[in-house]
C-alpha cells in the first residue's frame, strides 16, 4: 500500500499535482490541514481514499480538527497540530497519541518536515507542499509504504 501525506498547501497546488503525477498509483491520500477550502477539488485529483482534517486557517470549515483510523494493522491519529503547540515541541502531541493507543501521528502546522521513530510511536511531518520553512526551503511531502508483511517504511521526499 502506497500513502501519500501532504499538509499546508495553502490553495496552492501545483506541486501537489506535480507530485501526484511523479508518484503515480497511491492507494491513500493524507491531508492535514491548511487546504484552506480547496479539499473538494484536492480529493477530486484522486481515486482513492482521502483523509483530511481542518487546520488552523481553514476558517468556517466543517472539516474534522482531527481523526483517527487504520492503515493496515496501525493505529493512525491525524491533528494539524497547533492545538498541540508542535511549534514548541512534539510532547504534548506525542501524550495524547500514545493516550489514544495510536501506532503513527500525523500532523502538519510547522512547514517543517520531521520523522521521528520511536519503539512506540512514529511521529511525521510531511512539511508544506507549498510554503515550505525548513532550511532550503524545499517544498515536501512523505511517502508511506507498507509491505506484503503489513510493515510500515516511510521517506521524506522533495519537489
Amino acid at each position: 500500500m502506497k500513502i501519500l501525506i501532504v499538509s499546508d498547501t495553502h490553495k496552492s497546488h501545483k506541486n501537489l499535482e506535480t507530485v501526484l503525477e511523479r508518484e503515480g498509483r497511491i492507494d491513500m491520500l493524507v491531508h492535514l490541514g491548511d487546504a484552506e477550502g480547496k479539499e473538494d477539488y484536492i480529493g477530486a485529483l484522486v481515486s482513492c481514499p482521502f483523509h483530511v482534517i481542518s487546520g488552523n486557517n481553514d476558517f468556517f470549515s466543517d472539516l474534522p480538527r482531527e481523526e483517527e483510523f487504520f492503515i493496515g494493522g496501525y493505529h493512525v491519529f491525524i491533528t494539524h497540530g497547533h492545538y498541540y503547540y508542535v511549534g514548541m515541541s512534539e510532547e504534548r502531541l506525542k501524550a495524547e497519541a500514545r493516550g489514544r493507543g495510536a501506532d503513527i501521528v500525523m500532523y502538519g502546522h510547522t512547514h517543517r518536515p520531521a520523522l521521528t521513530v520511536e519503539d512506540d510511536l512514529v511521529v511525521l511531518n510531511p512539511g508544506s507542499i507549498a510554503y515550505p520553512r525548513q532550511e532550503g526551503r524545499k517544498p515536501s511531502y512523505i511517502i508511506m509504504c507498507t509491505d506484503a508483511r503489513g510493515d510500515a517504511g516511510f521517506e521524506i521526499k522533495f519537489v
